[in-house]
């Protein structure tokens, strides 16, 4: 990977900015399978096979064993995976283990059916585990660019995989909070209201405390409304410059 000269960025630095963005493509069997079973998922590497395919590494957590039972079962019959490998439970303290229930796997499949490549290739680079749950991909990545060049970057991902792509959190290089906290004034009341109550409710926590649906019923509106304010609200606070 070649590397990118500092530039300025989302917070103001010259190092970068640490983004969590949270996807949705098409054709994912860990999202199909998160959304099927009440089970999440981590995913720790990925790699090419001589076979031009991808394998993964990835942890199953869940509530109970029948739950982690069904996701397998749900992973292994996916059309959209050539093998799952089972390897037990991971042991304790090697990794997170946010459920009560874990267990390893490694998975094979198409690489046109993972975001990896598109976001490494617009420079957005991997930050730590990501993190599947509800059929949504949580992705810690680091990028260098100014506010206009991440914007266009996530748009141009969006066009080339018909992804969905929204920011969930925005830090400055060594992890602290960025300026994006004073910026609210920025937001329409409703947007606003949205953001601030998934701020309040810890929609944005990990693990996440109440779900897309639970807060959109709170708020009286759709889930489609609720995404549509959140995603607004995001892209305002990721570039205030804008009218």
């Amino acid at each position: 990977m070649s590397s990118t000269s500092p530039t300025t960025t989302t917070t103001g630095t010259a190092d970068g900015t640490r983004l969590t963005l949270e996807i949705w493509h098409p054709d994912c069997w860990g999202l199909q399978a998160t959304e099927a079973v009440d089970a999440g998922l981590l995913v720790h590497t990925v790699h090419r096979t001589v076979e031009d395919a991808v394998k993964g590494h990835f942890t199953v957590y869940a509530d109970t064993t029948d739950q982690l039972d069904e996701f397998v079962a749900f992973a292994d019959e996916s059309p959209l995976t050539h093998s799952t490998v089972e390897l037990g439970q991971r042991p304790t303290g090697t990794a997170p283990n946010p459920g009560n229930a874990t267990r390893e796997l490694f998975v094979e499949y198409e690489p046109e059916h993972s975001i990896s490549d598109a976001l490494v290739s617009h420079g957005f680079i991997h930050d730590a585990s990501v993190r599947v749950e509800g059929g949504v991909e949580h992705w810690p990545v680091f990028v260098a660019g100014d506010r206009d060049e991440i914007r266009a970057r996530l748009e141009a991902i969006r066009t080339e995989t018909d992804a969905e792509i929204s920011i969930s959190r925005v830090a400055t290089p060594d992890g602290g909070p960025s300026e994006t906290a004073d910026r609210t004034d920025r937001l329409t009341p409703r947007q606003r209201e949205a953001f601030e109550l998934a701020c309040e409710r810890n929609y944005y926590a990990w693990p996440r405390e109440i779900s897309t649906r639970e807060l959109a019923d709170e708020l009286d509106i759709s889930k489609t409304t609720l995404l549509e304010h959140l995603r607004k609200a995001e892209a305002k606070l990721l570039n205030p410059d804008d009218a």
